[in-house]
């Protein structure tokens, strides 16, 4: 094996931990190894790993409350089990709790490595992928397990936190990665056009069909189809996907014959798709389909630690790209980093992007931040450790600065970021083309947002 992984081995017995500790350094990884699960928990806060291997029976916190504090924290860290013949039972229960395997002690030293091998993924640490904060890590963790298998994955999260970077993933790191990867966006073509487009079309199947045309479908065979944005396709196209995906074969529009297809599925979602399918706006037997293997992808907000890195990585994209080298000055990343960012990661390289264009000198200052973060007012509280304590005018920014006479602001980040889109909103006259500039959100993504508020109650022009 030549992966290095940092594996977290939590063992009571000093002599146990040390000989565990041993194996797993000669085999070319890097553990950490801990007493117990208070000193496991707080390893985890500094430290990301690629697996949990703990003991079961231990005290004051045993391995079955260690695995619900890791499954609360960090819900796609793969913890295995070490555990002696007579708590095979609560191994057991261990399992159904989230627990990816156990080890019956003793065992042999490649039995332990196989496990590792098997359970622990290292995320690829190429460009496009960015993974310092440990729910990242973990996330990816859980997509290059699923990639070693054709298992159909539906990733669901907020616009813009990359969903599409971890399907791409998924595939790179699979056995078809280097067949096609052939990615539609379900919103963004007309309902009358999404038909041909999927699954092609015979010449003089209607009005402008000249010739013969492959659908998406047949362009991804072999390789993966990513399916953007699944919840926008209408009812009656979603019938028709069912049986393509039912019977692995597609057939044209005005084609009689049916063509076999080898691929796999990926799609995507910004919508609660169990809602969705409940509420009669998604047929429940496609979205059971899809969702053979569900990905969370986190907004932005609760992965803080990939927030410098990711601000690093576009500072450098879009400065070669416009043929400027200005870096990010300490103050400007510590205001970066007390950002909510309800934009996610695309808010945040339209923001790189436009501090590189108004950068003047090497260094993107906090100043130069400030006027691509019109909420931000220039010099107030940046720098602060905590999300919640907000600067005055985070809301509204120079323009509406109501929001400094109520200091006593909620921590809660989704009430934060309904004030901070409808301030802005306010801040432009409700002009929505304004507003989604400023916010470095889509149209869509803004009109989805709008129509939650309604719902909830909110004022909304």
């Amino acid at each position: 094996m030549t992966d290095k992984l940092d594996i977290l081995v939590v063992e009571d017995d000093a002599a146990l931990r040390d000989a565990v500790g041993l194996t797993l350094e000669l085999a070319g990884h890097r553990p950490v190894g801990v007493d117990g699960g208070p000193a496991a928990l707080a390893m985890l806060e500094r430290q990301a790993f690629h697996l949990v291997l703990t003991d079961l029976r231990m005290e004051p916190m045993d391995g079955l409350q260690l695995l619900a504090e890791v499954r609360a924290r960090l819900p796609q860290l793969p913890v295995l089990l070490m555990t002696a013949y007579g708590d095979v039972e609560k191994a057991v229960s261990a399992m159904r709790g989230g627990a990816c395997d156990f080890l019956m002690k003793p065992f042999e030293p490649q039995t332990l490595l196989e496990h590792i091998r098997r359970y622990a993924a290292v995320p690829d640490e190429r460009a496009d992928t960015i993974a310092v904060d440990p729910v990242t890590r973990g996330v990816l963790a859980m997509a290059a397990r699923v990639a070693e298998t054709d298992a159909t994955v539906l990733l669901t999260g907020e616009s813009g936190t990359g969903k599409e970077v971890f399907a791409r993933y998924i595939h790179g790191h699979s056995a078809r990665a280097d067949k096609p990867f052939v990615a539609i966006n379900c919103a963004a073509i007309p309902e009358n056009l999404l038909e041909a487009t999927l699954f092609g079309y015979e010449k003089g199947a209607f009005t402008g069909a000249s010739q013969a045309q492959p659908g998406k479908f047949e362009q991804a065979d072999g390789g993966t189809l990513l399916l953007d944005e699944i919840s926008e396709m209408p009812l009656g196209l979603q019938a028709k996907l069912l049986r393509v995906l039912q019977e692995h074969e597609v057939e044209r529009v005005g084609g009689k014959t049916p063509i076999a297809l080898d691929l796999r599925v990926l799609a995507t979602s910004n919508r609660d798709m169990a809602s969705e399918a409940a509420a009669g706006r998604f047929r429940e037997d496609l979205y059971y389909r899809l969702n053979v293997f569900p990905l969370a992808i986190p907004p932005l907000r609760e992965r803080p630690g990939d927030v410098i890195a990711l601000a690093r990585h576009f500072a450098s994209i879009h400065g070669a790209r416009l043929k400027r080298g200005a870096r990010l000055a300490p103050e400007a990343e510590s205001m970066l980093a007390t950002y909510p960012w309800p934009g996610n990661v695309r808010e945040l390289e339209n923001t790189m992007q436009r501090a590189q264009i108004l950068a003047v000198g090497e260094l993107i200052t906090a100043e130069t931040l400030a006027m691509c973060l019109p909420q931000w007012t220039p010099g107030a509280g940046v720098g602060r450790p905590e999300v919640a304590s907000l600067p005055a005018g985070f809301a509204a920014g120079a323009a509406v600065p109501a929001a400094q006479s109520s200091p006593a602001r909620s921590g809660n980040m989704k009430d934060l970021e309904r004030e901070h889109i409808l301030d802005t909103l306010k801040a432009v006259g409700w002009s929505r083309k304004k507003a989604v500039a400023r916010l470095g959100i889509s149209e869509r993504t803004l009109r989805y947002k709008l129509q939650q508020y309604r719902e909830e109650g909110y004022p909304v022009e």
